[in-house]
């Protein structure tokens, strides 16, 4: 506020907060700086300081006093110890001989009385807004008493033991009834018991494809003798192997009986595919088929072109994690990409059969008998399953009878308010239906309790958390993928991040975490300081961060919204390409107890993905980083003899916008004195949007439409490896590949033109987001004062 030369106008009208006196001096006071000081006794007998100015300067100034009545003043100026301003300051010295003629005795009676009133009443009024101020903010104090992030991630992390954990795995294994329904309900009463205030329990009624009432066997031609998946034979079937049969058949598979040779492919690619070709008659035969190096069904749809009938899935025990036995198990996969499967219109028979092959999962036991392989049973030094050369294949009957249900299944879905963008989503995702040995759940509410503990202390979130536990994962992630659509309109425009947990703790091997590039510093960091305290007291895993393709609900957000993700998980799985894609078999459930007996793998996965929340929720800028997309790029482009120079040059433009995007210079949002809410939002807004420039339509069967993630032992752009294998594929069949992709059919996928095509597409269109970005920052204005 500033002052200006004020004249005492003897009762004449005051113009703004004071008369303007010509020429006067102008003076700024700095209320923040300087102290009032308060009226001394002085007041009460209404000594006055005169200040000379010319009439001139003065609107309607009133008689001129009289000269014998008054002694001038000289203004005696100091500097502020600060040196930012000037100000008037009284002489300490000065006694006023201002005197006033008897006659106005009643006059200054009268004015003092009036003042009297006034102060009180200024004094009542200044009362009333104190009062009003401490009434009405309690919240307001209480946040600003908080501690620092630091204090608070602390704090965060004290909260989530192993021993809770346990208590929470405990009480959610003890349920009486294990139905989905049940669980999902368990898991809406303890949300709310938790503190969470708005939670829903929704339900979708979706077309599910289970084991029939009878097992499907593999009956051996030349002996007759029937077998069941895991190799038992059928007349020795005993009450275990009817549990084992929920766990040993392919979801969506056609259903059937089919007469044919079994024919050994290994893991399916186009090399072994095109020999078998060549050396024999594959029609309508019966392929022996790895997991593993390439997506199921992808494989599949290549088996499909090819002829082939069926197909016999196995997991060879060479691959298989150290210390897992599965000689003798099957196991249970969905040939379903997601979502329901049901076709408004369309029999359930028609519309749960996802492929025309019958599909069965067998286990290494089986496969080797029927490979006639001499590879050695486990504890011996492995050998690969494969058929030694010129052995006569046998011929068998695979019989498929899995049978299609319409049944409901349940999400579970909570929120925890943010304030200040109550309208951004960090979504939270876990599965309910069978947790496979990981402990989701258990860690989903531990979460959730730690969180809400916080709140009751006055913390609130900068965003809002969305805490989901899904249904009917097993089969094709249903529950995740029904919630996203019907939700897709809002969660394109809003959603954040996903942080997924969808089996934590698989083995205790191995810490592994994946995320899409624009979260990959964020959970390098994450790694590196939790594993400071590692739980092997020193002997610890380096960072293992990497953007593969995630399995499980994560599918949907980072696959068909293009939502940046991450996850932590502990394995047991080799890091090697031919045991990528493994965890596509699901085994029967394990308890938690079995693979962490003191659950501090579960609290080790907690306290990081709680790490990973924090950030995303409170950070005023997001924590993504658009340069490591752009080095993605540049890294999966390093075969330079297959691409342009406007891709490569397109790459480059695209690294040196986005390392000026993230410069501090181009971030003033990052300095709180200059942090302009606007600007913060539209800032955040294209760092969250640049993934979605990498969407492509119509990709090659089990691979993710968003390009920036990819396939385990290739570091390339997955199109562009499946580009190259389709062509041969192409040449092999001497016929183009089809498969449906929405609506349309798209003929052998796309020629590498095609493919390169889509990713120079993609990098300008993520490189003029990075601009409109700059422009954001270009004429950003600074606080000055």
């Amino acid at each position: 506020m500033a002052y200006r030369k004020v004249c005492d106008a003897q009762g004449g009208p005051l113009v703004g907060e004071g008369l303007h006196c010509s020429g006067g001096l102008d003076l700024d006071w700095d209320l923040e700086k300087e102290e009032l000081q308060e009226p001394g006794p002085g007041m009460d007998r209404m000594q006055m300081q005169h200040v000379e100015c010319q009439r001139s300067g003065c609107s309607d100034p009133g008689p001129d006093p009289d000269p014998e009545l008054m002694e001038p003043i000289q203004p005696s100026v100091s500097v502020s110890p600060h040196g930012r301003f000037e100000r008037l300051q009284e002489d300490p010295n000065y006694i006023s001989h201002f005197t006033r003629a008897p006659g106005h005795k009643g006059q200054r009676r009268l004015h003092c009385f009036l003042l009297r009133y006034f102060l009180g009443g200024i004094g009542l009024f200044i009362l009333g807004l104190l009062i009003g101020w401490f009434t009405h903010t309690p919240t307001v104090k209480r946040t600003a008493s908080l501690p620092e992030s630091s204090d608070l991630l602390e704090e965060l992390l004290k909260g989530i033991t192993a021993d809770k954990i346990d208590a929470l795995q405990r009480s959610f294994s003890s349920l009486s009834d294990n139905s989905e329904e049940a669980r999902a309900r368990y898991l809406y009463r303890q949300w709310v018991g938790l503190g969470l205030t708005d939670v829903h329990l929704s339900n979708h009624t979706v077309l599910l494809s289970l084991p029939g009432p009878t097992p499907n066997t593999i009956t051996d031609r030349s002996s007759h003798q029937c077998l069941l998946p895991t190799g038992v034979p059928c007349d020795q079937r005993g009450p275990s192997d009817l549990l084992k049969q929920q766990f040993s058949y392919a979801a969506y598979s056609a259903v059937g009986s089919l007469q044919g040779e079994v024919v050994d492919v290994q893991y399916g690619g186009v090399d072994e595919l095109r020999r078998a070709k060549e050396s024999l008659n594959i029609t309508n035969q019966i392929a022996v088929l790895k997991l593993g190096k390439a997506p199921l069904l992808y494989k599949l749809s290549l088996l499909s072109e090819m002829g082939f009938g069926g197909v016999l899935l196995y997991i060879d025990p060479c691959d298989a994690p150290h210390g897992q036995n599965i000689w003798n198990q099957a196991f249970r996969v969905t040939l379903n990409p997601g979502g329901n499967p049901a076709i408004v219109g369309v029999s359930k028979e028609a519309a749960g059969s996802l492929t025309s092959l019958l599909v069965q999962p067998i286990s290494a036991l089986l496969a080797s008998t029927l490979l006639s392989s001499a590879s050695s049973a486990p504890g011996d030094l492995c050998t690969p399953i494969a058929m030694p050369p010129n052995t006569e294949r046998k011929k068998i009957t695979l019989t498929v009878g899995n049978q299609w249900s319409y049944k409901k299944i349940y999400n579970v879905v909570g929120y925890l308010k943010g304030r200040r963008n109550p309208d951004r989503y960090v979504l939270v995702g876990s599965h309910h239906d069978g947790d496979q040995g990981g402990g989701a759940s258990a860690i989903m509410n531990q979460l959730i309790a730690a969180f809400t503990e916080q709140t009751k202390r006055g913390w609130v979130p900068d965003r809002t958390t969305v805490f989901c536990s899904w249904g009917g994962s097993a089969l094709g992630n249903i529950g995740s993928y029904e919630w996203g659509k019907d939700n897709s309109v809002v969660l394109q425009s809003s959603a954040v991040a996903y942080v997924s947990l969808n089996s934590p703790v698989r083995g205790t091997e191995t810490l592994r975490a994946g995320a899409s590039p624009t979260l990959l510093q964020l959970t390098s960091d994450i790694q590196r300081r939790q594993l400071l305290s590692c739980i092997r007291g020193g002997n610890c895993p380096g960072p293992n961060v990497s953007s593969l393709q995630l399995p499980g609900d994560v599918n949907f957000f980072a696959n068909q919204l293009a939502v940046p993700t991450l996850e932590f998980a502990f394995e047991q799985t080799k890091a090697e390409e031919a045991t990528s894609f493994l965890s596509e078999a699901q085994f029967s459930d394990n308890s938690p107890k079995t693979l962490d007996p003191l659950l501090k793998f579960h609290e080790t996965i907690a306290k990081m993905t709680a790490e990973a929340i924090l950030r995303l929720v409170n950070d005023p800028v997001l924590p993504f980083y658009s340069l490591d997309i752009a080095l993605d790029i540049q890294n999966k482009l390093k075969d330079k003899s297959v691409l342009s120079p406007s891709l490569l040059s397109s790459a480059s433009s695209l690294r040196d916008h986005a390392a000026f995007f993230q410069s501090e210079t181009m971030r003033p949002a990052n300095d709180p004195k200059e942090r302009d809410p606007s600007h913060v939002r539209m800032l955040n807004d294209v760092l969250r949007d640049l993934e979605k420039s990498f969407l492509i339509p119509h990709p090659p069967p089990g691979v993710y439409r968003n390009l920036l993630y990819s396939l385990p032992g290739r570091s390339q752009f997955s199109i562009l490896r499946f580009s190259e294998e389709v062509i041969l594929h192409c040449n092999t069949t001497s016929k183009p590949v089809k498969h449906k992709s929405g609506d349309q059919e798209v003929l052998c996928y796309s020629t590498m033109n095609q493919s390169l095509a889509l990713i120079l597409q993609s990098i300008r269109s993520a490189e003029r987001l990075v601009c409109f970005g700059l422009e954001l920052f270009q004429n950003y204005p600074s606080d000055t004062i």
